[in-house]
């Protein structure tokens, strides 16, 4: 949902349901739960969670609704809130928390409330809790990323699986100028991009690039922030992205407006060799493309020194105005348990709606027997890192993907120009935000 959007309607999804008035709305325990989840309608994500809300009223009595929406997701919520019938729960994003708290659409939360809260990972809390120490989100999953590339083409050419960014690069170039899948066609290229701006997707996708060189969105100090996208580091990160789509030539065509339900198939009819993506893709590129073709292999570090990949994931959103603020509690007890995780990551299949599991005492290798999840756990461990925490994420979002995107679109942009007037955009969000340094 774009930032206009956004602002347009926050003042009537704030008066709708705005928190401060959940808390008048006459309680009834025994009131059914209106469940969104952020997954295509008919999917087998969608499958998933509703045998997830099943098991919760096997257990509890409680009745549920589950709603799958996945097109514009965000706007349709914002609609539900302008006419006051916003769901109970909904299962998005950890990165959109900071939005919907701004919308005045969630309602905090006490973590002592919730019951197996101190099972759950540090880091999982971290991506629920504002900058201000209140949490407004019960974690549910986290996910991590890692580069599948085609494991076929790379063996044809005799290429070793790449340590360096350098070797990434000549990786992608030979996967577009050296014939790989052999029909004797100049229609393969190294790298699959989704580069377009609608929901920050091209920052998004490069943010872990950003990050493994070292350079940065913003720093932070004390719970204050400054821009750093700037920085010489920012700008060779965001450099050597344009050089791929300006130089070497070797992006799909079409990437700069290009979402990720798109992207998929670039990768599985092979149209592009590279895809830097999230474990969730697996079983489909397994039934797609076929699993002998493809591996699943650790980013290489960049000029940083360090390999760092976007940790996200999703959380269980409490909306406001709800009947059965109880029973919302319940479903979030429930979603983080042993069991419900268990439900949520749907074994190997890719109906998988918790891709690692945010509780501790759930052992990925009891549930899953494809050892590739292990290589995802071990990124999010080792090199894992959430976006900063600053009141709202989605205005910096948006403005480096508009940013990203000019600079991949127009070969002729100028990047230290563009991250220069970018920084000075980020300085004023800050300050409107009250967290400038």
């Amino acid at each position: 949902m774009s930032t206009l959007l956004a602002a347009a309607l926050l003042s009537v999804g704030a008066a709708a349901c705005g928190s401060e008035g959940a808390a008048n709305v006459a309680q009834d325990p025994g009131a059914p739960l209106q469940i969104w989840v952020r997954k295509p309608p008919g999917s087998p994500t969608e499958k998933t969670a509703r045998e997830l809300a099943a098991k919760f009223t096997e257990k509890t009595g409680t009745q549920t609704t589950v709603t799958a929406l996945f097109d514009d997701f965000e706007t349709k919520l914002q609609q539900a809130a302008a006419q006051k019938q916003l769901p109970d729960i909904v299962i998005n994003d950890t990165a959109q928390r900071g939005t919907l708290v701004k919308q005045g659409i969630v309602r905090e939360i006490n973590r002592n409330d919730i019951e197996g809260q101190d099972k759950l990972t540090p880091s999982a809390w971290n991506a629920a809790t504002q900058a201000d120490g209140k949490v407004y989100a019960v974690p549910f999953s986290a996910q991590s990323f890692a580069l599948f590339i085609r494991k076929d083409w790379r063996e044809k050419l005799g290429l070793a699986q790449p340590k360096t960014w350098d070797e990434l690069r000549a990786l992608g170039k030979a996967f577009t100028e050296k014939d790989p899948d052999g029909n004797g066609k100049p229609d393969t290229y190294g790298f699959v991009v989704p580069g377009s701006t609608k929901r920050g997707y091209a920052a998004w996708f490069f943010s872990s690039f950003l990050w493994s060189g070292g350079g940065d969105f913003l720093s932070e100090s004390n719970g204050k922030y400054a821009p750093a996208i700037g920085s010489d580091a920012s700008v060779a990160a965001v450099r050597w992205f344009q050089e791929l789509f300006c130089v070497d030539k070797s992006v799909v065509p079409g990437a700069v407006t290009l979402e990720t339900v798109p992207a998929h198939p670039m990768f599985e009819k092979g149209q592009g060799g590279i895809y830097f993506t999230g474990p969730y893709n697996m079983a489909r590129f397994d039934k797609n493309l076929g699993k002998d073709k493809y591996e699943v292999v650790p980013a290489p570090p960049g000029p940083g020194g360090t390999a760092v990949s976007l940790a996200e994931g999703e959380n269980v959103y409490l909306m406001a105005g709800s009947k059965n603020q109880a029973g919302q509690e319940r479903f979030a007890e429930f979603a983080i348990s042993v069991e419900g995780q268990t439900i949520g990551m749907a074994g190997d299949t890719d109906g998988n709606i918790v891709r690692l599991p945010v509780n501790s005492e759930v052992k990925l290798d009891d549930v899953r027997k494809d050892t590739r999840w292990q290589t995802f756990e071990t990124i999010y461990k080792t090199g894992g890192r959430y976006v900063p925490s600053v009141p709202e994420w989605t205005p910096f979002l948006q403005n480096a993907a508009a940013a990203i995107n000019t600079v991949i679109a127009d070969c002729n942009a100028d990047v230290k120009a563009q991250l220069t007037k970018l920084a000075g955009t980020f300085d004023e969000e800050l300050r409107k935000q009250g967290v400038a340094g």
